[in-house]
């Protein structure tokens, strides 16, 4: 989240103020002693990052975070966004031998799919809040391409079109890997994400997470 507001801190997005705050709050990080700390950590980061976007974003507004139903046009792209993150890392958790419901720190539970949860959130800021900020100052989307009602706002079917062919194409794309000296996709940064667990759960080595360098 940080490096995606110092880019666009770099290209004359005024977001100093959230780079300041989250800073901060890195250091506060330092202190967490449990798992619900370093939840509450990163939420109020986010909540922070959130209010960057209006000064991200060109021709919408975001306001506060809305998910049940979204409230506008900003709020309904990253509930999409999220919900395919989600479906990636599930699908990437699939091809290994790990339980998706067996998660480190949101909450496990009886069908519910935690791990992808933990997993998104690295993934996140680089594949679904960088994508909707090309879709949206870019111009492929627009407000034709959402269906507003009184109290919600959701993406109709030629704004999905646009977005599912958007993140095919994200997904496809690649960079060349520090440790691996070789280009891979984004889809496949993912898989490696999820095999990072696995050796470390067989303590083959320490898990890192991943972290963008660009």
């Amino acid at each position: 989240m940080l490096r995606n507001l110092k880019y666009y801190q770099s290209r004359g997005k005024d977001v100093s103020e959230q780079i300041e705050k989250i800073e901060l709050y890195n250091e506060d990080r330092k202190e967490a002693v449990n798992i619900d700390e370093l939840m509450g950590w990163e939420g109020n980061i986010r909540m922070v990052y959130y209010d960057a976007f209006d000064a991200i974003i060109s021709g919408f507004t975001m306001g506060n975070r809305t998910k049940q139903p979204p409230s506008n046009e900003v709020n309904a792209l990253i509930s999409f966004c999220t919900m395919m993150c989600y479906t990636l890392c599930l699908d990437q958790i699939y091809h290994t031998q790990l339980n998706p419901t067996i998660s480190y720190l949101h909450e496990p539970g009886y069908r519910r799919y935690s791990l992808s949860l933990d997993i998104s959130e690295i993934f996140k800021p680089i594949l679904v809040d960088r994508l909707i900020f090309s879709l949206l100052n870019k111009r492929v989307l627009n407000k034709s391409d959402f269906d507003k009602k009184m109290n919600y706002c959701l993406l109709n079917e030629s704004g999905r079109k646009k977005v599912l062919r958007d993140w095919e194409e994200r997904l496809n794309q690649t960079i060349k890997h520090r440790k691996l000296n070789r280009s891979v996709s984004y889809k496949h940064l993912v898989k490696l994400e999820v095999y990072k667990l696995i050796k470390h759960i067989m303590k083959i080595d320490s898990y890192e997470p991943f972290k963008a360098w660009w």
